[in-house]
């Protein structure tokens, strides 16, 4: 599907006329939005003019944020996240002082919020397509706050779990790593398209405007917040890890202890039983009365004493 908006010389704003009429229009300027194009519709792309590299680069998904310079237009590659899957869908835009062209396979709701607004707002209408690009990369910018935001509130519940005295620490682990994935995936995202704003305004060709300037400063603070927001997740998910490696050396440590008590306890016991197991004819305490019981009693006070004097030792203590 192609869209198109026009804003006349007089100030009117003119939606879905076919591209040739748009252009025969001559208006102040013009956005045409390619949502989810066939084949024949992409083809319309060379009929607008531009470089077959940049059409190349629209056509095979999915390209690294960038922005390249051409004679009478800049060519932006952007990456939003989807809101469903968090995986980066791509969104190519041409954008001169006349036009705006944005070229998309999925729908997304940056696009169509800032169509909405520049249909209504007088005010971006007149600022023109400089200000519409600024609106554009805000807004796919604020959408990846709620992403970031909710794996944040996630390591924040699975924290809370891993604290639990019966919490089943592998299947949470495997959680934590999910997410920690997850992280990489946005890191992915997030910092190239830090880099393409940190061009964009130390860029000698591009002649920004002190608002535009401006503007695209409070973005790139976003996304440097947006970067430290991931990296301090992911040094979350490396502390719940490290606990949890921690927490399972301790249990283990802990089972090793109590199997070496019973053991040693035993030890001695085992002794006795063994001597008296043997089957010599002339043992005297065979034909004692009393010896039956004495030994029982003697095995008790050995196991009662050994474990008395490992308690006393703190060998029992959990921290």
């Amino acid at each position: 599907m192609i869209r198109t908006l026009a804003y006349t010389q007089d100030g009117r704003i003119i939606e879905n006329l076919p591209i040739e009429e748009v252009q025969a229009l001559d208006p102040a300027w013009y956005w045409i939005d390619f949502h989810a194009p066939t084949m024949q519709e992409a083809t319309y792309l060379e009929k607008l003019g531009f470089d077959s590299l940049a059409i190349k680069d629209c056509l095979h998904y999915l390209q690294r944020p960038k922005f390249d310079y051409y004679d009478t237009y800049t060519f932006y590659v952007l990456q939003v996240l989807n809101n469903k899957t968090w995986k980066p869908e791509e969104i190519d835009l041409f954008a001169s002082p006349r036009y705006i062209v944005t070229f998309h396979y999925q729908a997304h709701e940056e696009i169509d919020e800032v169509w909405e607004r520049v249909k209504t707002d007088a005010m971006v209408q007149s600022k023109g397509t400089p200000f519409i690009m600024v609106k554009i990369i805000d807004k796919i910018v604020d959408y990846y706050f709620p992403i970031v935001q909710g794996l944040e509130d996630q390591l924040t519940i699975l924290e809370e779990k891993t604290r639990r005295p019966h919490a089943r620490l592998h299947t949470l682990m495997k959680e934590v790593f999910k997410i920690r994935g997850e992280l990489l995936a946005l890191r992915h995202t997030i910092w190239p398209m830090r880099d393409l704003l940190y061009r964009i305004l130390n860029s000698e060709r591009l002649h920004l405007s002190i608002e535009e300037r401006r503007q695209y400063k409070s973005i790139h603070d976003h996304l440097e917040r947006l970067g430290q927001m991931v990296e301090s997740s992911r040094d979350m998910t490396a502390d719940i890890r490290d606990n949890y490696l921690s927490l399972n050396s301790y249990r283990m440590n802990s089972v090793m202890m109590t199997l070496t008590v019973i053991t040693v306890i035993f030890m001695p016991l085992t002794f006795i039983a063994g001597i008296y197991g043997m089957n010599f004819e002339h043992m005297p305490e065979l034909k004692w009365r009393y010896g039956y019981f004495f030994v029982l009693g003697l095995m008790g006070f050995i196991g009662v004493a050994m474990y008395m004097w490992f308690r006393k030792k703190g060998w029992f203590e959990k921290e």
